[in-house]
């Protein structure tokens, strides 16, 4: 029952490849940050790759058939690809699914002060994270301000070198006494985490009053100068804050990768590289990537809304498979890997792990038969016969796999897309890759891990 390191079996080639994924994957989380960026970016390699927008193709009357690729973007956080196979979709689909955005901070709607010579920008945290690892780091912010005027003005600062960064202030340790006696939730207040973006007063030449907050002005004239807008215009804004910096290579071997999002842009990244990798399909695939699942999958962009059985119900239709029957079976005939991060062992921390059933890095793509709380509360809890069918297929693509739990009995838990799914009737285990430090600044990840990722949704989507 021992999972042997993925490490030992790769070829020359084969290691290659696995650093080629990494370099790639390492760009891909660098550059896009948020879900809007995530979902741009994935649009752009799908229409690389022959995707074509299903819109377009809706708009045209123009028929499906084995062979076309189509997408869907909705409201630029979440993307839906289909690769039509040679099997009625009423037979059912693969499908890969994963999500696309991360914990972070989100600037709120009535953000700018100042206070003692200092400009802020007020914050609400966004998913589950550690208020205190927030502060003294640096940040940068990335995301839109959507104007009156229909213009939407994209804005990322702190991510160039020639870039200004951002930070949270933290108290001096000289200072931290009462801090010290507080436990690690309590220590930094999250309506506390409020970013400083400036400390220098505007200046008025001549005749004129001093504005009331100079500092703030100073902030507004900058705003207003190099993107357009006014303070106002952030009552319309999405601005996530995030750690600055690109992800990079960790270890002196260089093994695995230290980046921002991981959870779970590793799985997601893996998905659509194997998706865009495979030309023709037997029974259609499908990849999916999702938006809102770390506050439970709300929203229109998350997976509770009803845009994939929207955008299945019009392939069908443009298929010559039309119909409210057709639909459900094509539904409830399905299999999916609801891809999403799992808790690696950390040594560091082994009390909150149960060793046998642990995620070990470098050992394969993980899978979860059920996730969720306390006693599989909000976990989907994948069929045995389902376990067997995914396991065949790993093997016989020789894909390295470990089977886990998240932690210990009753340590804590987590959930994930999988059980909104499992509501069509469709077949749904949970996968991903091992992460260590989940939800902080920067995760890990193995690279092994990451190869052995895209290999097996690869395998998934080209099983018959």
């Amino acid at each position: 029952m021992e999972r042997a390191n993925a490490w030992k079996k790769y070829t020359e080639q084969q290691g290659e490849e696995l650093e080629g994924l990494a370099a790639r994957y390492r760009g891909f989380i660098s550059d896009n940050k948020t879900e809007r960026e995530c979902v741009a970016s994935a649009v752009k390699l799908a229409e690389a790759a022959g995707y074509t927008n299903l819109e377009d193709r809706i708009a045209a009357g123009t028929p499906l058939a084995a062979g076309d690729k189509i997408y869907v973007n909705t409201r630029g956080k979440a993307l839906t690809l289909f690769n039509i196979g040679k099997l009625p979709l009423s037979s059912g689909l693969n499908i890969l699914g994963a999500h696309v955005d991360s914990p972070r901070l989100d600037i709120k709607q009535n953000p700018a002060y100042e206070k003692a010579d200092l400009a802020f920008l007020d914050t609400h945290y966004y998913g589950g994270l550690k208020s205190s690892l927030w502060v003294a780091t640096p940040l940068a912010i990335h995301g839109v301000v959507a104007k009156k005027d229909g213009s939407v003005v994209p804005v990322v600062v702190g991510e160039d070198p020639a870039d200004p960064v951002f930070c949270i202030s933290d108290i001096l340790i000289h200072l931290a006494g009462e801090q010290m006696k507080k436990t690690h939730a309590e220590a930094v207040d999250p309506e506390s985490l409020d970013v400083i973006v400036g400390g220098k007063p505007v200046r008025i030449d001549g005749e004129g009053d001093e504005p009331k907050e100079p500092v703030k002005k100073m902030l507004l004239d900058l705003l207003a100068e190099r993107y357009g807008i006014e303070e106002e215009d952030l009552l319309s804004a999405e601005l996530e804050v995030v750690p600055a910096g690109p992800a990079r290579d960790m270890g002196l071997d260089r093994s695995m990768v230290l980046g921002y999002g991981q959870d779970d842009r590793v799985c997601a990244y893996t998905s659509l590289e194997a998706m865009l990798a495979v030309e023709d399909v037997e029974r259609t695939s499908v990849c999916l990537l999702v938006d809102k699942e770390e506050i439970g999958s709300v929203g229109a962009t998350g997976m509770q809304a009803h845009y994939f059985e929207n955008a299945l119900a019009e392939v069908m239709e443009l298929a010559g498979e039309g119909g409210e029957l057709a639909l459900r079976r094509a539904l409830a005939n399905s299999k999916m890997l609801s891809s999403d991060v799992s808790a690696g062992f950390d040594p560091a921390y082994a009390g909150q792990f149960e060793e046998k059933n642990s995620a070990y890095l470098g050992r394969g793509l993980c899978f979860n038969k059920y996730t969720g709380s306390r006693g599989k509360s909000g976990s989907n809890d994948a069929d045995a016969e389902y376990m067997a069918y995914v396991r065949d297929v790993m093997d016989e693509a020789d894909v390295s796999f470990q089977t886990c739990e998240l932690g210990r009995v009753n340590a804590g838990g987590g959930g994930t897309i999988a059980y909104i799914m499992a509501r069509y009737g469709m077949d749904v285990i949970d996968s991903g890759v091992a992460v260590l430090s989940m939800h902080s600044l920067w995760e890990v990840t193995s690279k092994a891990d990451i190869y052995e990722a895209y290999r097996g949704y690869k395998a998934f989507i080209q099983r018959a």
